[in-house]
């Protein structure tokens, strides 16, 4: 095999969990077989299920152990030899009808998938590089929900035909025979596969305590250093948890007199209609993914995933109609989830990438389990269709909550929204900023987020100086400027402004700006070169500042006022000083000339004073529902320009004459 092909690695996986999930129905349906008593089935088919999942809340931390002392290709050969002994104890427990030996085979198997569940997937980046990332995991997720869902109805079929001594077709091979050879031989093509396995690999030499609840808690905190990151992998996890939950369900309602009344063979087609659909959907989506920013359209896709599990639990289908709808979803499910997927590999860099993966499977692993607790309980006091409903909630709020919890995905859903109302025309954007794609720029999400040229070198940090001709243009620069973080300054008073400010801030790494209106004393000034020594070790540290010199929008048309105000001097002075040598050698001044607002409902167009935020912001979202597709969208340019070299000129003269001279910048025609 090339190099750099992954087809040695999808083929390891696929046959990892092909085997996993095939052992684990196969006990669960002949273990319950041995067992007269109901209650007892019931608790033999929670344990059975719960031995495969339980190694991965447990012994991950143990896997990331294992990164920092072998190679990954290593350690996926030597978990695919344990699964040779593993699969001995599962076929002596057949044999001998030992429940106790079958259920033993299932834990080890969760132990030893549990053990290189990390390195396989860490060997993505290590096969194909950054660029293929989305490719590769597209592939990867692919072929392991074709395991999962494969293993599962071939395990119920051999089971049936063990059962009842049936033997395969013109095989002539009996049934419990088929099932010690299929795991044998499945077994022994991934050992072979995994020798295949070529990468030049990113060593770990990073070790982490292997205590289950103190490795989660680091490796939360951890991740709490990538902005935005835990957010990614708890709406994962909201979809691993949605796949048990479906799988569960399916399973009883396909069979349910009440629900399809399909056969074990027709449920399984069902449910392997489902796979289809989730692999076509990641394999395209991996395609979509390296072209455009698919991670922003995690809230429209989470939305259609509720619409259509909507339309299963309201609508009366007949079996091919639900299949029909069912396939739909499971391709919208492949485009929910391969950007998360990505999003991790695009995110974490080196030896913490393995740590990631380890806790991203303790956390997933955690809410499948859970998964079982909801099927249950909602089915109990519902029936057995009620899981769809459930469902569908949770894919519509988990998508909501994550826009408000990544800044680049909120930012993006931003501009969307505004493109609706407003018709942004940007010049002078490539001149003064240049854009790569938002991979390129994530170089070290653990330090500040700083700007990346389209050709992928490090550029200076950005600080950017817009005019404010209404409360929205903060909202819509931001947002036309999604590719490239930038850290507002926003009034204190916006930090208090109900549920949704505060999110929106704290996602964009805002800084609260006290109302030194109320602060005309000596406290003010102390708060003010506080806010100056904020902004300067920010930019310091490589991070991009926006703020708005003025501090007020606009009382005149298209006019700028910043008057005495002094922020924008001071820092520009202290990064540029004129008998010294410059403090910020590196920082870049972006000034924005935004006009086209002057006059919409949140501009001082014929009010005395600035517009209440939270009744014009309901306002607007009633125009923009009802009125804004009716009617022409607003027309809105943005002149975005270089100001370096003259700010550097500017900065020498006294405060009022600098203000003068971005004034005159800002008013030119």
């Amino acid at each position: 095999m090339k190099n750099n092909s992954f087809l040695p690695l999808y083929v390891t996986n696929f046959f990892g969990t092909l085997n996993d999930n095939f052992l684990k129905t196969l006990a669960s349906f002949t273990v319950i077989g041995w067992i007269s008593d109901e209650r007892v089935k019931s608790l033999a088919m929670g344990v059975t299920a719960g031995a495969l999942v339980l190694p991965y809340i447990l012994c991950s931390p143990l896997a990331d152990r294992l990164t920092a002392v072998w190679e990954k290709r290593r350690i996926v050969r030597f978990a695919k030899w344990a699964e040779l002994p593993i699969m001995a104890v599962a076929i002596a427990g057949f044999l001998f009808q030992s429940p106790g030996l079958v259920i033993g085979a299932v834990l080890l198997m969760g132990l030893q998938s549990s053990l290189y569940s990390p390195a396989k997937y860490a060997l993505v980046r290590d096969i194909g590089g950054a660029a293929r990332i989305s490719t590769g995991m597209g592939g990867m997720e692919g072929v392991s929900f074709l395991g999962v869902l494969m293993g599962t109805v071939a395990g119920a079929i051999v089971a049936d035909w063990a059962a009842d001594g049936s033997t395969i077709g013109p095989l002539g091979v009996a049934g419990h025979r088929a099932r010690e050879i299929l795991l044998i031989v499945f077994a022994a093509l991934g050992l072979v596969a995994s020798y295949t396995i070529h990468a030049k690999e990113e060593l770990n030499r990073t070790p982490h305590a292997i205590n289950p609840i103190r490795y989660m808690t680091r490796a939360y905190r951890m991740a709490g250093r990538y902005d935005g990151l835990n957010a990614v992998i708890f709406t994962l996890s909201v979809f691993w948890w949605g796949a048990a939950l479906l799988q569960m369900g399916l399973l009883v309602y396909g069979k349910s007199e009440a629900g399809l009344h399909l056969s074990a063979t027709q449920t399984g087609a069902l449910l392997c209609a489902a796979a289809v659909g989730i692999v076509a959907g990641q394999i395209v989506a991996g395609f979509v993914d390296r072209r455009h920013f698919l991670l922003g359209a995690t809230l429209l896709t989470g939305w259609i995933s509720a619409a259509l599990l909507g339309i299963l639990y309201f609508a009366a289908l007949s079996p091919r109609a639900f299949g029909l709808v069912l396939g739909l979803l499971a391709f919208d499910l492949g485009f929910f989830k391969l950007p998360l997927d990505a999003e991790i590999q695009k995110v974490v860099k080196g030896p913490r990438l393995n740590t990631m993966l380890a806790y991203f499977n303790q956390v997933s692993f955690l809410f499948m389990l859970a998964a079982s607790g909801c099927y249950a309980l909602v089915s109990w006091a519902f029936g057995p269709k009620a899981f769809l409903l459930l469902l569908a909630l949770a894919f519509a709020v988990a998508p909501v909550l994550f826009v408000f919890s990544y800044r680049s995905v909120l930012v993006f859903t931003g501009r969307w929204i505004f493109a609706r109302r407003y018709r942004v025309e940007i010049d002078g954007l490539e001149e003064a900023l240049g854009h790569g794609t938002l991979d390129e720029r994530r170089v070290d999400c653990t330090r500040p987020a700083t700007h990346v040229s389209r050709q992928g070198s490090k550029a200076k940090s950005l600080l950017v100086l817009p005019n404010h001709p209404a409360m929205v243009d903060p909202m819509l620069v931001t947002a036309e400027l999604w590719r490239t973080p930038l850290k507002p300054l926003a009034d204190e008073s916006f930090f208090r402004a109900g549920l949704v400010a505060p999110r929106v801030l704290k996602t964009l790494g805002a800084v609260a700006v006290p109302d030194l209106r109320k602060h005309r004393t000596a406290k003010g000034a102390t708060i003010a070169r506080g806010l100056e020594d904020i902004v300067l070790k920010t930019l310091a540290d490589g991070g991009n500042v926006i703020f708005y010199p003025s501090g007020h929008i606009q009382t005149e048309p298209e006019r700028e006022d910043i008057g005495t105000r002094q922020l924008a001097y001071n820092i520009c002075k202290s990064a540029f000083p004129a008998d010294a040598t410059a403090r910020l050698p590196d920082l870049k001044v972006i000034g924005i000339r935004t006009r086209g607002l002057w006059g919409s409902i949140w501009s001082r167009a014929g009010r005395t004073a600035s517009p209440a935020f939270v009744p014009t912001l309901v306002k607007s979202f009633l125009l923009w529902l009802f009125w804004a597709p009716f009617v022409p969208r607003r027309h809105v340019t943005l002149h975005i320009e270089d100001l370096t070299d003259r700010v550097k000129e500017w900065s020498k003269l006294t405060r009022l004459e600098f203000n003068r001279k971005l004034e005159e910048w800002y008013n030119a025609e």
